[in-house]
């Protein structure tokens, strides 16, 4: 990538709000300060949700967006249009590989499933040595803790390297996983 290039973070994050109106807060806090940096948003390309949240959020303080979203979820997840790309896929796996492809990081607000899914399968990536790309885990408002504890569980039962931990950098505010993206890109 030339100096000075403009660099992609990837977002995964659910596509539903959540019961605690802090989730959808910092996905807006989280979009609005990705422009102001001038970060590009690769997320989900849905309209409901935190991906709904953070992307209007990105465009409204005029930020560059990347939406990927398989065929099959263009009605479920309301395929938001209005982006700078929006790329339809085949398939899921397709989804996130695109997805991770057009990135420079990683960050996951909290979710579902799908969340799930998407951070472990770029963990594994990174374990693998297949990339060596920073991710990070907005803990907003400890959504993740329980996560944290089961990754030590793993690690302190003979399951994962104690540098499979160090893969992972939590914040609990976006001011400060902003701080480490400006650090690390």
């Amino acid at each position: 990538m030339p100096l000075g290039a403009r660099k992609s973070v990837c977002v995964f994050c659910g596509s539903r709000e959540g019961n605690d109106p802090a989730f959808v807060a910092a996905a807006g806090e989280l979009g609005h300060a990705l422009a102001e940096e001038n970060y590009r948003l690769v997320y989900g390309a849905g309209d409901i949700g935190l991906m709904g949240a953070v992307a209007r959020a990105a465009i409204r303080a005029g930020g560059d967006t990347f939406g990927v979203i398989p065929e099959h979820l263009l009605r479920r997840e309301v395929g938001k249009r209005d982006l700078g790309a929006f790329v339809v896929t085949e398939t899921m796996h397709e989804r996130k590989k695109v997805m991770f492809m057009n990135a420079d990081a990683i960050v996951t607000l909290p979710g579902g499933p799908g969340s799930l899914d998407e951070l472990f399968e770029v963990l594994t990536w990174r374990q693998l040595g297949l990339h060596a790309k920073p991710v990070y885990l907005l803990n907003t408002r400890g959504y993740w803790t329980p996560l944290i504890t089961l990754l030590m569980h793993l690690v302190e039962n003979g399951f994962a390297e104690l540098s499979f931990l160090e893969m992972l950098d939590v914040y609990a505010t976006v001011p400060e996983l902003m701080a480490a993206l400006r650090a690390d890109l």
